[in-house]
């Protein structure tokens, strides 16, 4: 992705409501024409550990999220979500199965899949595979997991010829880009975004650049608005606005609101006037997390640790 290609013709607008997605009262009915998200993964022993009582609550929080997208996404909109299966203890949860069958469940249309491949050296969890080499004997092979999954969701059917062709052409795809980097395929290999110390994301589970990029320029128009009801760092809405849209994005955790404003350049004090403006709004229901899921993190990986040393069974 190239930061310079930023729409420069067009002013957007990001609001940006640190408070609990499951009601979007600040939307309109069908007022969003493309989601881009990555909601929190089930408990993930390294980003989310024990932030939801049951495997059951985190479905049914989903559900309400996906009934609330159902009433804010225009006709014929797309629905992108960045998930994977999660697994905590030994045991794997199915998350993109039970996504999906609740959007479709929910009403919308089940569009495509697209697996996002990560490098190799970029696996940040333990490495599974490792257990084979202690036991090299049937029964003992898991894998190490290098992707994920963008589910791709519709809301109903689109009408192509709605779309004034001016539109259209502001909005054009570099097909050039597209053949190079093969965003034809169902497989992107895209290098993923560590939380190291000393970014911005530390700490933060968030998606390359990249991935937001080239899902606004296939499934949305230069004007229109996008939607990341699981805000993070804010990068979709960072994305959105480089490439001339507009975006909204919700987060339950205000401890980030401080790497979001960093994130859309509010803290920069630059020469020119910006192409967009933000708008911030907290709710009364918006949480702190991210120093307890940090502190969590620190003795999950320190439990771990002191059980490498002790043992080699099977994780």
């Amino acid at each position: 992705m190239e930061a310079t290609k930023t729409n420069k013709t067009m002013k957007t607008y990001h609001k940006l409501i640190f408070g609990d997605v499951e009601n979007m009262k600040e939307l309109e009915d069908k007022s969003i024409h493309l989601v881009v998200t990555s909601p929190p993964y089930f408990n993930a022993p390294f980003d989310y550990p024990d932030l939801f009582e049951s495997y059951d609550k985190y479905l049914d929080k989903m559900r309400k999220i996906a009934k609330e997208l159902r009433r804010v996404v225009a006709e014929g909109r797309i629905i992108c979500i960045v998930c994977d299966d999660t697994l905590i203890n030994g045991r794997k949860y199915p998350v993109v199965a039970d996504l999906t069958k609740i959007y479709v469940e929910e009403g919308f249309i089940y569009r495509d899949k697209i697996i996002w491949i990560k490098p190799e050296g970029y696996i940040r969890i333990s490495r599974r595979s490792g257990v084979i080499l202690q036991h090299p004997y049937p029964m003992y092979f898991y894998p190490d997991n290098i992707q994920e999954t963008i589910l791709i969701f519709q809301n109903g059917k689109f009408d192509y010829k709605k779309v004034p062709k001016e539109l259209k052409e502001k909005s054009k795809i570099d097909v050039k880009e597209y053949q190079q980097n093969k965003w034809y395929l169902t497989t992107w290999n895209i290098t993923n975004v560590l939380p190291l110390k000393n970014r911005i994301e530390e700490g933060i589970a968030a998606f390359p650049d990249e991935i937001p990029y080239r899902l606004i320029k296939l499934f949305s128009y230069v004007g229109e608005t996008v939607l990341d009801p699981f805000m993070g760092s804010g990068t979709t809405n960072k994305v959105a606005a480089i490439l001339g849209r507009n975006s909204v994005g919700y987060e339950i955790d205000l401890e980030l609101c401080e790497v979001v404003k960093e994130k859309m350049g509010l803290k920069q004090s630059l020469l020119f006037e910006k192409n967009y403006k933000v708008e911030i709004i907290i709710r009364e229901d918006a949480k702190h997390l991210r120093t307890y899921l940090q502190e969590k993190v620190k003795k999950q990986k320190s439990v771990v640790k002191n059980a490498k040393r002790k043992t080699t069974e099977l994780i």
